[in-house]
């Protein structure tokens, strides 16, 4: 079994969006001695709880201030870009850590529609171009676009012997069939939606074509997960989460509320029926149980790698998630 991580460098109510990607460094570290395989961090816009809006600046910090462990995103909103200066962003990083990134596409429009016009300074892109931004991203890896494309003669530079590992990031089948129409690495955002997933690895696995880039498939699945040495105290502690899920979705404050907060905030019929449905998003318990839910996840959905990702309030028992899940499974 492999585990790896994903941070959306949320700020927990009290820290500073500062202090709040210092703690993402160190959970970048803590995980890297523990034996996890990659760290991946979020894009996000426009949202004053989340620090992490440029994962190519984070993702240079935490490589330069660990040793092995992979570092990528998870991921860079391509539809919001050119394919052409991610290719070079990620190949400066690729020449500074050599065969440790991982470059991770989201096809998440970002945030608003006023948002994204912000992020593409009023140019009004498809996200339809998503499927050819890949290709042409795949090409700029490579400088090996087709003698027809427009661009064909502009390369992406610096040169660099390897290049970082192509990952798209997908909740549905369609996702699952680009990935493998281009023969790129799939993630499964079961974090996000659980309900596709397998329908969605499984045509992965069917339809891959090798590219220059990726000779056979390659899936991991991303899955809330909050652990503890008990039951009862793995469910406390998923309640700050539970809260801040839900104030997400309600597009109010998206910082992590304390469980004291957590605890004694009203909660409505409708939204108490809104944290169960979301925790089936989830997987909270000893490690025992976690360990039984992830192997048998590991069967469904055919992968051996999982990405864990949890917001949870204090950064003492996020940490602690990732050291009985690595006691449990590596």
């Amino acid at each position: 079994m492999k585990l790896s991580v994903l941070d959306q460098s949320v700020i927990s109510k009290g820290d500073s969006a500062g202090e709040t990607l210092r703690k993402t460094v160190e959970l970048a570290q803590i995980t890297e001695d523990l034996g996890y395989t990659r760290f991946w961090v979020a894009e996000h816009h426009n949202t004053n709880g989340i620090a992490g809006s440029s994962p190519e600046v984070l993702i240079s910090h935490i490589a330069s201030r660990t040793r092995k462990i992979r570092v990528g995103s998870g991921g860079v909103l391509l539809p919001q870009y050119s394919p052409y200066k991610v290719a070079e962003n990620f190949k400066v990083l690729e020449a500074l850590f050599p065969n440790r990134i991982d470059a991770g596409l989201g096809r998440s429009p970002g945030g608003s529609a006023t948002t994204r016009l912000a992020l593409t300074d009023g140019l009004r892109k498809s996200q339809n171009e998503f499927p050819r931004q890949v290709k042409d991203l795949q090409g700029f890896f490579k400088n090996d676009l087709p003698g027809d494309h427009p661009y064909q003669q502009v390369k992406a530079y610096p040169e660099v012997s390897g290049s970082p590992e192509l990952w798209l990031l997908g909740i549905t089948h369609r996702g699952a069939r680009l990935a493998a129409e281009n023969g790129t690495a799939f993630t499964y955002g079961h974090f996000i939606t659980p309900v596709n997933g397998k329908r969605a690895l499984e045509q992965y696995y069917r339809e891959f074509q090798p590219s220059p880039l990726l000779d056979k498939p390659k899936a991991n699945v991303c899955v809330f997960v909050v652990c503890a040495e008990t039951q009862e105290k793995a469910e406390e502690l998923a309640l700050s989460q539970d809260l801040w899920l839900l104030r997400v979705e309600k597009g109010m404050d998206t910082r992590i509320p304390s469980l004291e907060e957590a605890r004694n905030t009203p909660l409505t019929v409708s939204d108490r029926s809104k944290i169960i449905e979301n925790r089936k998003r989830m997987i909270i318990g000893t490690p025992e149980k976690i360990r039984n839910a992830i192997l048998k996840l590991s069967e469904v959905y055919s992968t051996e790698e999982f990405m864990i990702i949890n917001n949870l309030y204090s950064f003492e028992d996020k940490v602690n998630t990732y050291t009985l899940l690595a006691d449990a499974l590596l």
